[in-house]
């Protein structure tokens, strides 16, 4: 090959340079521009910005997620908070009123009512209650409520499957008192009028019926008590003239246990051994067993009959069917003597005190009139007149009589009414359907162990911590 076809074969080897060597202005700038574009493409300086780029890009966009993650968690802490705190105080509220098993349900109700739900189907809310057992505040009147819910996340949820758990509690005291000594325990009615007067003692009323119009204070009444409370809302004791001597903080309403006093055992007796009314013929009796720990039946029972006179023995009676039936008498009295005694009324026997009858009757072991004391009765101590559960007749005190009855009227499902009579009074527990006050009667209720007694606090619930 001669020296021309070599440098021929050389320059054709060189892009842009003619083959026959003969290099052109174009050419040559061709080359460099090539040259150059092989000498970028092999220099790596210009990724490291990309990849930095990239890098700050994404770091961005995860502070952006943490920061919102835990806007969502501190939102989700305040209603937490806030569900933890009603959850508390409503529990509280429910053992300040006794009503302990229903505790738990009022907290799930009042923290769903703030988002926190416990019946979902996915990711449901819990609430636990709990007693602190130790702090400050410790002890059953304390109600510690920890209310806990999944909580969807982005940026922690690569941590935490996408989502974050976060308990919240809250502790609030049922009240600062104790319970109080129940007298008065009604199902149905308390209706007062006319300057009528109901006075319990030292201790407590409740009425069990959830009708607003349950309880009905009017004409210048006066209702006096350590507390009331009744299952029902939205009632009123208040009323043109009414004299009302409850403190405002203990009258509670919506209470939902009742009042289940320890009903008296029956007495043991046999029906065949009843005897006829002797009384209602009128005439002088002495009624009632040999002694005080002795039992009689009746087949009803009439005191003061046509001017009669009545002497009643200490004792038992048993007055099957008819009526128990207190009659004007000689002098107005219906019966002469009736300390140390005790009504157990069955198979539908009624309580009636006749218009103008002057009655006084004094159970075992409570104080007379006089003020001496009443022979005792063994376990019917304390009460007066119990008429059977089964039995709906109305006890009734009927206008113009005077009566005296110091103890216990227990009638589980019986009225009580006292009519249009002045000085109609009772002293001891009352348990009845209803009682209806009229006319200027006064019924004095004094504490009664046979009634239980009736979780009431000096104070409402509030939170503690």
């Amino acid at each position: 090959m001669g020296r021309s076809e070599e440098a021929t074969g050389v320059w054709a080897r060189i892009p842009g340079v003619p083959a026959d060597g003969d290099a052109k202005a174009g050419g040559s700038l061709d080359f460099m521009a090539r040259a150059r574009t092989m000498k970028n493409l092999r220099d790596e300086r210009g990724q490291t910005v990309v990849f930095v780029a990239v890098f700050m890009g994404l770091l961005a966009l995860g502070f952006v997620a943490f920061a919102l993650d835990v806007g969502v968690l501190f939102r989700e802490k305040r209603m937490a908070q806030s569900a933890a705190q009603a959850a508390a105080v409503a529990a509280a509220e429910e053992v300040g009123y006794g009503n302990t098993a229903n505790k738990q349900a009022v907290a799930n109700a009042m923290a769903k009512l703030n988002g926190f739900d416990t019946t979902l189907a996915s990711n449901p809310a819990t609430v636990t209650l709990t007693t602190p057992a130790s702090g400050n505040f410790t002890g059953s009147i304390y109600v510690q409520a920890t209310v806990s819910m999944p909580i969807h996340t982005t940026f922690l949820g690569a941590f935490a499957h996408g989502m974050v758990t976060m308990p919240v509690s809250a502790t609030a005291i049922a009240g600062g008192g104790v319970s109080s000594q129940t007298c008065v325990c009604t199902n149905g009615t308390i209706t007062m009028s006319g300057a009528s007067k109901l006075i319990a003692t030292g201790c407590g009323i409740f009425d069990n019926s959830s009708s607003s119009s349950s309880i009905a204070v009017s004409g210048g009444s006066t209702l006096t008590a350590a507390s009331f409370a009744s299952a029902a809302t939205g009632w009123s004791l208040t009323g043109s003239g009414n004299i009302i001597n409850i403190p405002t903080a203990d009258i509670f309403s919506g209470v939902q246990t009742s009042c289940s006093p320890t009903l008296p055992a029956v007495p043991t007796y046999t029906v065949s051994s009843c005897i006829t009314d002797p009384g209602s013929a009128g005439g002088t009796h002495t009624f009632g067993p040999s002694s005080a720990s002795g039992v009689i039946c009746y087949k009803g029972l009439t005191l003061g009959a046509n001017s009669g006179s009545s002497t009643l023995n200490p004792g038992t009676y048993v007055i099957y069917g008819n009526y128990l039936t207190f009659d004007a008498g000689t002098g107005g009295h219906s019966n002469l003597g009736g300390n140390g005694v005790f009504f157990y009324l069955t198979n539908g026997a009624e309580l009636v005190v006749q218009g103008g009858a002057n009655v006084n009757l004094v159970s075992g072991g409570a104080t007379e009139a006089g003020g001496s004391t009443a022979p005792t009765v063994g376990v019917y101590n304390g009460v007066l007149v119990f008429q059977d559960p089964a039995d709906t007749a109305v006890l009734s005190f009927q206008g113009g009589s005077t009566t005296y009855m110091n103890g216990a009227i227990i009638a589980p499902s019986a009225a009580v009414t006292i009519e249009n009579g002045s000085g109609a009074t009772t002293k001891g527990g009352l348990v009845s359907t209803s009682l209806t006050i009229e006319g200027g009667g006064t019924v004095t209720a004094i504490t009664d162990t046979n009634e239980g007694s009736l979780a009431v606090y000096s104070s409402k619930p509030k939170l503690v911590q």
